[in-house]
């Protein structure tokens, strides 16, 4: 591997091990035994009604990320369950950049051998320089990505049938390139062919291709037989959309291997002493921030926003979850990650924002709105999501503002808050560093509606274009970070954005059920099914049913 070893202990260093008490995972079944169940699906079931795109360059959901996760590759990935260490996926190994003359270039030599799923006609094609070039191309294009905007001065061609290179001008740390082309957002290798029905269809080089949805509520994978890494262990996967957490847990009890949990600390506590379970807590964990949308009256004045930070207490944002599953957090990047600030750095700035309701009173009259007013938002049915716009609306009324709350599906609330449609939206997020987390939220560019690179701008905000973009291209990973902290603490005073917490995930699955890997971090935001998961007998004899077959 090219990338010096030193590298992935940076990242760890940032990422994982300032992250006390996150990674925890259960027990994992015991491995090496000779009674795997070969050829068997795997049920999970998700807590969504639907996925929202099944294209892994708009993947914004946690549902739609574990999707891409299971069906395409980058062409480094991050190692299952061992985020953020990073190892060759589609390429060959990790390149070192090169600068000559300020230009910077990194070569990536392809793995041969690699196959796209079938397109439909029952022929398997190897994955080529020109197919990699054509899958970035479509990464860079703003109608045809989400996360466009992120690829700003970076282009490819092919040196050969097997070697692509990237130009980046400016350059940029490894810390900041190589997660674009790793199996996350962007960085997923795709390959776009004629749909049998017209339209496009979209092939992946992942252990597992789309059937697609075989029931309203139902949506299967089959294994790729032609998988580089070799054939799955499981002929495909199940995966059932239970919204409902009951629900979800009844047909655990009953058919279902493994199944999405609850963060809460009660939930899991109930279910710590069942028998024929194990529940795996894990990182990487997302974000929670409160953005308020600068464009709609009264949130474009400060003094509203200002009073609203002073009406809310993170603690009772927290209660639902419980310390064991979150941790407050005081700036949108937490503070495992480069530019992040603890709470003892925010309070001594005097940007933590007191609850004191009299003050938050005092500036709303100010504000012209003694009286409060009122006002509406979407909601999403995730149940961690519409926790957390409960809690809002129960303190807000303190202060005599009322928020009218619609709950729609998952799906539906990630299209209506890129609509502006929210005056306040609570968005629960990871991004690989810290550029792209506040370049991605932050930036001008990436204003919901208009921008030029449109993404998750919720606040409308352009106040630190000019500090994300100088730390962007610094060299100095020292000032690097002290200009991403400044760009914190800037947000922190205008108070578009009042960060909540970091939340873990947390699973259920069946004794019998190996993921393959260990479970200690898992950028795809759920344990990760690859080619080396499988069904086995456990330790006292368990055989999951026939009914399988």
């Amino acid at each position: 591997m090219g990338v010096s070893a030193s590298l992935l202990k940076i990242c760890i260093v940032f990422w994982v091990c300032t992250l006390v008490g996150v990674a925890a995972a259960g027990p994992q079944p015991v491995s090496g035994q000779d009674s795997t169940i070969h050829g068997h699906v795997l049920k999970m079931g998700v807590n969504i009604s639907a996925f929202d795109t099944l294209d892994p360059h708009f993947a914004a959901s946690f549902a739609d990320r574990m999707l891409a996760d299971m069906v395409f590759g980058g062409l480094i990935r991050y190692r299952p369950g061992q985020a953020p260490e990073l190892e060759p996926d589609l390429a060959l190994d990790i390149p070192e950049p090169v600068t000559v003359n300020g230009k910077q270039t990194w070569t990536f030599h392809l793995r041969p051998g690699v196959f796209f799923h079938d397109a439909g006609d029952g022929k398997r094609r190897e994955m080529m320089a020109k197919d990699v070039v054509a899958s970035f191309e479509k990464t860079t294009d703003p109608s045809r990505s989400a996360y466009a905007g992120g690829y700003a001065g970076i282009t490819i061609d092919a040196l050969d049938s097997r070697t692509v290179r990237f130009s980046v001008d400016p350059p940029q740390s490894p810390l900041l390139f190589l997660p674009k082309v790793a199996n996350y957002a962007g960085g997923f290798v795709v390959a776009e062919m004629p749909a049998p029905g017209g339209g496009t269809r979209l092939l992946g080089t992942g252990p597992f291709a789309i059937r697609g949805e075989t029931g309203p509520t139902t949506f299967v994978l089959d294994r790729h037989d032609l998988y580089f890494r070799g054939t799955p262990e499981l002929a495909g996967v199940e995966i059932h959309f239970l919204p409902d957490s009951t629900a979800r847990l009844a047909a655990f009890e009953t058919s279902l291997d493994l199944i999405c949990g609850e963060s809460s600390a009660k939930w899991v506590a109930a279910l710590r002493d069942k028998k024929d379970m194990i529940i795996d807590s894990f990182g990487v964990p997302e974000t929670a921030c409160i953005y308020f949308n600068t464009l709609y009256h009264p949130f474009a004045d400060a003094r509203v926003r200002k009073a609203v930070a002073h009406a809310l207490n993170r603690d009772l944002f927290l209660e639902p979850f419980g310390r064991e599953m979150a941790r407050n957090v005081f700036t949108p990047a937490p503070p495992y990650m480069p530019g992040g600030l603890r709470e003892e750095d925010v309070k001594a700035l005097n940007l933590h924002y007191p609850r004191d309701i009299e003050r938050a009173k005092g500036l709303l009259a100010q504000a012209g709105y003694a009286g409060g007013f009122t006002f509406k938002v979407v909601v999403s049915e995730l149940i961690q999501i519409k926790k957390n716009y409960q809690t809002l609306k129960h303190l807000l009324e303190q202060i005599g503002i009322r928020m009218d709350i619609r709950v729609t599906d998952h799906a539906t609330y990630h299209k209506m808050i890129r609509m502006n449609v929210n005056p306040i939206v609570i968005y629960e997020a990871f991004r690989p560093n810290t550029d792209e987390l506040l370049s991605r939220f932050f930036h001008s560019e990436s204003k919901v509606m208009t921008g030029q690179k449109m993404a998750t701008n919720f606040s409308n905000y352009t106040g630190i274009d000019d500090l994300i973009e100088k730390a962007r291209s610094e060299r100095v990973t020292t000032t690097q970070i002290k200009l991403w902290e400044y760009a914190q603490i800037k947000l922190l005073e205008d108070m578009v954005v009042y960060p909540l917490h970091y939340r873990k995930h947390t699973y259920v699955r069946k004794p019998y059920l190996d993921y393959g890997h260990p479970l200690r971090d898992a950028i795809a935001l759920y344990p990760q099914i690859t080619e080396k998961t499988r069904l086995t007998s456990d330790v006292h004899g368990f055989v999951p049913g026939r009914d399988r077959l």
